[in-house]
């Protein structure tokens, strides 16, 4: 973790210096005098060489200072600070739709399909999952402004003020991942279906929802939590572009702005977060299916 957090330090710092423009010139606006938009750029250390920055950069960074925006002046943690929780509200509850709807819906599909029966119902299934997953997440979010907030007015077009403006862009971040994550839970409890300790729990004539819950879900588990944790990035990767559309106050809309100011530091910060973000996540998958998995462990 360490070691892929500072590969992602890295290559956002010299990535981020390589965009042409003059962050302190875009700051300050055109009509700036050059005289001072140089005492800026000295202010900031920007006329420095681009290796003293990147370790006075990382310097600072272990020192827990992320430092100062260049276009607002302010602390770069204190903007990560106020602007964080929306967007792990809005990613929490995609996920929380997407597994309330994807778990049952592939275990259903699972049942009714096995065998080869139904098989119109799997074809529709597969044709409608892989075409919501190729719909991008701020077009669709974009078709649902246009019909539920311009149309008909049932939800706020853009903004986080209470419950129904969470509605829409939850639907756009779910809407894709959901059926796909729906397919691979009904691949996981088809390929559990047909074990041998699926069939000696039948031949004890237990009822088929004590099988299902309890022998069939729990080794259906490893493969799903893997992908589990898999979208769970990708749904916070994923609110960048849609609360643009929405205008939602968090991380990805300010990350956006950052990057056409050329701010720097917030950049660097926000892109930090969202890698921590990501290595967490993994990591701490890697530790629920080392404590969920069913297969004992070899003694070597």
């Amino acid at each position: 973790m360490a070691i892929s957090l500072w590969c992602l330090v890295t290559a956002t710092f010299f990535m981020i210096h390589l965009v042409p423009g003059d962050p302190v010139r875009a700051a300050l606006g055109s009509s700036t005098p050059a005289d001072v938009v140089a005492a800026r750029t000295r202010a900031l250390g920007l006329d420095r060489p681009l290796t003293d920055q990147y370790l006075s950069y990382l310097h600072d960074l272990f020192h827990g200072d992320l430092g100062t925006s260049i276009l607002t002046g302010q602390p770069v943690t204190d903007t990560i600070r106020t602007q964080l929780p929306p967007t792990l509200q809005l990613a929490a509850l995609a996920f929380a739709v997407t597994a309330l709807v994807s778990l049952p819906l592939g275990v259903l599909l699972a049942v009714t399909t096995r065998g080869g029966r139904l098989r119109s119902v799997e074809s529709s299934f597969t044709g409608i999952s892989v075409l919501m997953l190729a719909v991008p997440s701020f077009l669709f979010a974009q078709g649902l402004v246009y019909v539920f907030s311009i149309q008909l007015g049932w939800f706020p077009i853009a903004g986080r003020s209470g419950v129904a403006s969470y509605v829409l862009p939850t639907v756009a971040l779910a809407a894709g991942p959901a059926p796909f994550f729906a397919r691979i839970v009904r691949a996981e409890v088809l390929s559990v279906l047909d074990a041998d300790f699926v069939r000696t729990a039948r031949s004890k004539r237990l009822p088929g929802w004590r099988v299902l819950l309890f022998d069939v879900l729990p080794n259906s588990l490893t493969s799903t939590l893997t992908l589990g944790g898999l979208l769970l990035t990708g749904l916070v990767a994923s609110t960048v572009f849609v609360e643009q559309v929405f205008s939602w106050p968090g991380l990805g809309s300010t990350l956006v702005s950052a990057i056409q100011g050329k701010d720097y530091p917030t950049v660097q910060g926000i892109v930090l977060v969202y890698g921590s973000a990501v290595l967490a996540v993994n990591f701490l998958v890697d530790l629920v299916l080392a404590a969920v998995d069913p297969r004992p462990s070899t003694k070597r």
